[in-house]
């Protein structure tokens, strides 16, 4: 890219093809996007934005005909998690959290938080995101501290739990009093930091680790401060047996909370597998946001309802979980998975075939405008408009990968790769230019999540036995 003008605080990026996923679904074969400081101030032909922007003072990009898109967004993944990657696969779901993951999460301390949402950070960047939404980990100064370094956009939680059984000694008997108080605590410190770039939600981990009054509790908090709440619901088959015989109702979670008026418009559900129609319309009356994950949702929880939620109307984005739920943090491999499971499950379910389930076009809307929507952000994020903040993402096609490019929008969800992602921008500012991460020197905090990740196992004692001859 040529920068002639590095001091000044307009941008042109231009001669590329324009996604702007705005309500008319415009793309600009030749286009170009106008940016001054953290905004977008002009989208359109190349042509017509040069002879209108031509002082020359402003930043000049050339983009040599590649794809400029809204950044992409992550509804769900646990950054505190990335240092785990590897310490929970092929076991079963109890193994995997009362003996892998609750140890390791019990173990960190804020600098591990910190070290792993750096590390996560940058394999995000890489596929392109801009924003994400943190499903709930122990340590949040630690996490708003690496998103502030990283220049990402961030809806950060923590991981709230007052009930169940197996939770670590460090976690156990923690009131719903105090619960509460540690997240409005975390906002009153964290919320709106960043430039603007961090937000704080209230944060449940599960209804198997939430008594009633936590839930209304947090319900009541997030309206009064005007912010969301991120959950897993409905997330295993076993949770909704769990809710009927201790809730007392006729199937499960979403009816649980419907019935104590828990679902509102500020909720984002992770995953939502088991879910019946009478569910569904719940769900789409309340107006809650769903965070479908298709790889970790593959890995052990099975197969979302995503088009009958789509044809309910209910807003559908894409969450990767965290790195041991799903060893691949690339929301690019979330969108090519999603369109193909839910083809699959049409004709597991029905036994029919229909390709034109989850096509291109709304997969796309899934990663980013549905994103959007679904951290309650986009009024600012999500399309590129006039108006809505600089988050965008840079794809070069010309590589084995997309070539050749008979259909962009295709193309962007059925042959990208993560490699393609050249350049990130949050925010209006570069955060990832030419394939390099500006912020951080990724070597450094590679060497420092290895040191960081054998000291957590070691402290949690966690042994994960080989399953092959090494010698």
């Amino acid at each position: 890219m040529d920068d002639p003008q590095t001091h000044s605080t307009v941008s042109i990026l231009h001669n590329a093809v324009i996604v702007t996923m705005d309500p008319d679904s415009r793309v600009f074969l030749n286009g170009a996007i106008v940016i001054e400081q953290d905004s977008i101030t002009a989208v359109g032909q190349s042509s017509a934005i040069l002879r209108h922007f031509s002082a020359p003072a402003h930043r000049v990009f050339d983009l040599n005909g590649q794809i400029v898109l809204p950044g992409f967004i992550n509804t769900h993944v646990h950054t505190s998690q990335q240092l785990a990657r590897g310490i929970a696969d092929d076991v079963d779901l109890m193994t995997w959290l009362h003996d892998r993951i609750w140890p390791y999460e019990s173990n960190m301390t804020e600098e591990d938080s910190y070290i792993s949402t750096l590390l996560c950070g940058i394999e995000l960047i890489h596929s392109g995101v801009t924003c994400f939404a943190e499903a709930g980990g122990q340590h949040v100064s630690g996490m708003a501290r690496a998103v502030e370094l990283l220049g990402l956009r961030a809806c950060l939680a923590e991981s709230i739990m007052d009930s169940g059984d197996g939770l670590p000694t460090t976690w156990a008997n923690r009131s719903t009093d105090d619960c509460i108080e540690s997240q409005k605590e975390l906002y009153k410190k964290h919320h709106n930091t960043g430039d603007g770039r961090i937000r704080v939600w209230l944060g449940i981990r599960q209804i198997m680790n939430a008594t009633d009054g936590l839930l209304l509790a947090t319900r009541d908090i997030a309206k009064e401060l005007k912010t969301g709440i991120h959950m897993h619901v409905a997330e295993i088959a076993y949770e909704n047996q769990f809710v009927t015989d201790t809730r007392k109702v006729d199937h499960g979670t979403v009816t649980h909370l419907e019935q104590i008026e828990f679902l509102q418009k500020n909720l984002l559900a992770a995953h939502t597998v088991w879910v019946n129609a009478s569910e569904i319309d719940c769900l789409s009356r309340a107006e809650v946001k769903v965070s479908h994950c298709p790889a970790a949702a593959m890995r052990m929880l099975g197969f979302a309802p995503i088009r009958e939620m789509i044809d309910a109307g209910i807003c559908v984005s894409l969450g990767t979980d965290g790195a041991p739920s799903n060893n691949r943090m690339s929301i690019v491999d979330e969108m090519y998975l999603a369109s193909l499971i839910n083809k699959g499950r049409e004709v597991y379910t029905n036994g029919n075939t229909d390709p034109t389930v989850l096509p291109s076009e709304t997969v796309l809307k899934m990663a980013t405008i549905n994103g959007a929507k679904s951290v309650l952000w986009d009024n600012e994020i999500g399309s590129l408009e006039i108006g809505k903040k600089a988050d965008l993402v840079v794809i070069n096609p010309s590589s084995w990968t997309m070539i050749p490019l008979h259909d962009c929008i295709s193309s962007l969800v059925y042959s990208m790769r993560t490699e393609n992602t050249v350049s990130v921008m949050c925010n209006g500012k570069w955060i990832m230019q030419d394939n390099k991460i500006l912020n951080v020197d990724e070597e450094n905090v590679i060497s420092m999540a290895k040191q960081a990740s054998a000291e957590i196992l070691k402290r949690a004692g966690i042994n994960i036995p080989s399953r092959m001859n090494f010698v």
